[in-house]
């Protein structure tokens, strides 16, 4: 197993990255490449590529493949690259999971099947990350997802049973949920092994810092990822009032965002990236649909607030 750090220092902030499209909803690779080089003048730990917030279940697993060399090119092993990990059936996943070996990924982040649907389920959940585990042999990352994007919240037994899996070198939890998290963190605890959690919990960031989060995977983590950079940096140094000043300072931003309903949070970052000048187009690939004159106008006021425009 690679002894690569996800993220590649105790309480980095992992952003998710976007996907640009043009009009003909096609990946834009000059957007790309520009958002990319934006990204990374910040101090973040680490990168997550064809996740969620990346559109990567909309993609084709060649626009996978391309996306992600894409970006490691860019990157050059300045920080590890996370890559999200869909796909139909157990054997796929291994397919997919070594494609994104190849092109360079350092960790998996293993997305919820519709198999994890209804319990029990400890151990269909199990199986499927230990054949990926071993058929891929690098890091992954198990992934806690509210349901309202298509994911399955863990039970107690199901966490055990993951926890024991070599390779698993940490859980993004991101239920949006306190309790859930909390839960999870204490069953994390109960076991000797190094698992690091990530909060996924974009409305509750700097709670779950405190709550026993070590790091952030984070489509918020794309927009103001200086401030949050901060905030999480202030945390580690026990600095808690000033990272919780910073926080408030986001929330109008993160609420904007994450507005409901959910799914439409990767429209508004786009719309927010184009205000800003980071990116040209907001286009997202249907079934997603383009934001509202009214929501582009929420966001608006919210990014112009924090002197983002």
């Amino acid at each position: 197993m690679s002894g690569i750090q996800i993220p590649s220092r105790r309480y980095g902030l992992i952003p998710a990255t976007l996907t640009p499209m043009d009009e003909n909803f096609e990946v834009d690779y000059d957007q790309l490449e520009n958002y990319i080089k934006w990204l990374i003048r910040y101090d973040i730990a680490g990168l997550a590529v064809n996740v969620d917030t990346g559109e990567g279940p909309h993609l084709y697993p060649e626009e996978r493949v391309n996306v992600l060399k894409n970006i490691t090119r860019l990157v050059s092993g300045r920080v590890p690259i996370v890559a999200g990990l869909h796909a139909r059936n157990t054997e796929e996943a291994v397919r997919f999971g070594l494609e994104a070996k190849a092109a360079g990924a350092n960790a998996l982040l293993v997305f919820p099947h519709p198999a994890f649907i209804g319990e029990p389920n400890a151990e269909v959940v199990y199986s499927y990350h230990l054949e990926i585990s071993e058929g891929v042999k690098m890091p992954i990352v198990a992934f806690q997802l509210q349901n309202a994007l298509g994911g399955v919240e863990f039970g107690h037994e199901t966490l055990l049973r993951l926890l024991d899996i070599e390779n698993l070198v940490a859980i993004k939890e991101a239920s949006f949920n306190a309790k859930r998290f909390v839960d999870l963190v204490r069953v994390v605890k109960t076991t000797r092994r190094s698992v690091v959690v990530l909060t996924g919990n974009d409305n509750i960031i700097y709670e779950s810092l405190l709550l026993g989060a070590e790091g952030g995977l984070l489509g918020f983590g794309t927009i103001a990822t200086d401030m949050q950079v901060e905030m999480f940096d202030l945390v580690a140094k026990g600095r808690l009032e000033e990272a919780r000043e910073v926080w408030e300072e986001l929330m109008p931003l993160e609420e904007a965002i994450f507005a409901p309903p959910v799914r439409d949070y990767r429209a508004r970052l786009k719309e927010a990236l184009v205000m800003m000048g980071v990116l040209r187009t907001s286009h997202v690939r249907p079934p997603l649909r383009q934001v509202s004159v009214e929501e582009r106008v929420k966001i608006r006021e919210a990014i112009k607030t924090l002197g983002l425009i």
